[in-house]
């Protein structure tokens, strides 16, 4: 059995003045002591953010990939090691799958084992819940945000329209003679013209599209006019 610490701070001036990697260490020192267990390495993460999960950290992937079965890894508290709950609860399930127990001194030890494990992963796994969550409702903000500047958002280009370069990004313009072929379809369907029967005509104009695209077409457009 090997015992691994993990410590970080954010910025170099923390590792030499703010929240000490030397206090850390002391830290994890005292609780290996305490617990007669003896401390064969400590990973230490200098200026290195939080904000990247730790498998993406210099320090952080050497020890994902040194940890066996039976290794035992401690740390000061949850932010040193992990970014967010969502985080945490990935490295966790993967290191509890692997055998190796993980410390964390704020959350009272052995959080993988001990009596407090449940109640870690079942806060934890709401926690994370909740963060899934609002980084789909952000993704979804985002998106509804630039659609309606017309910011492209990658695929294909939706007919009826063309990409244009605005400030070094790529924007979605009318396309002229498309919009004038869904004008078209419009008052062709509210005609009761079939799908095939549209896409017939527009074809004939040079429009390269199916019965299923103008089915689209058509649906997109009466979503935008109802908005």
């Amino acid at each position: 059995m090997a015992v691994y610490g993990y410590v970080r701070v954010s910025t170099d001036r923390q590792a030499e003045e703010g929240e000490s990697l030397d206090h850390q260490q002391r830290q994890i020192s005292g609780y290996c002591l305490q617990h007669d267990m003896t401390l064969d390495r400590v990973f230490v993460e200098r200026g290195v953010s939080g904000s990247k999960p730790i498998s993406e950290r210099p320090e952080g992937a050497k020890l994902l990939a040194a940890v066996k079965p039976g290794d035992v890894v401690v740390t000061p508290k949850l932010d040193r090691m992990f970014r967010s709950a969502l985080d945490a609860m990935g490295v966790l399930v993967m290191l509890k799958g692997k055998g190796v127990s993980l410390h964390m001194l704020d959350l009272g030890g052995d959080v993988t084992s001990n009596g407090i494990s449940k109640l870690v992963f079942t806060i934890l796994s709401a926690v994370a819940e909740a963060e899934r969550d609002r980084i789909r409702e952000r993704v979804v903000d985002m998106k509804r945000d630039q659609k309606s500047r017309g910011r492209f958002l990658g695929g294909s280009v939706p007919f009826g329209y063309r990409l244009d370069n605005v400030d070094g990004e790529a924007v979605l313009v009318p396309h002229e003679a498309e919009q004038e072929a869904i004008h078209q379809a419009v008052a062709m369907r509210e005609a009761r013209a079939s799908l095939r029967r549209i896409a017939e005509a527009l074809q004939a104009k040079g429009h390269a599209i199916s019965h299923v695209a103008v089915a689209r077409v058509l649906k997109d457009h009466k979503a935008a006019s109802a908005s």
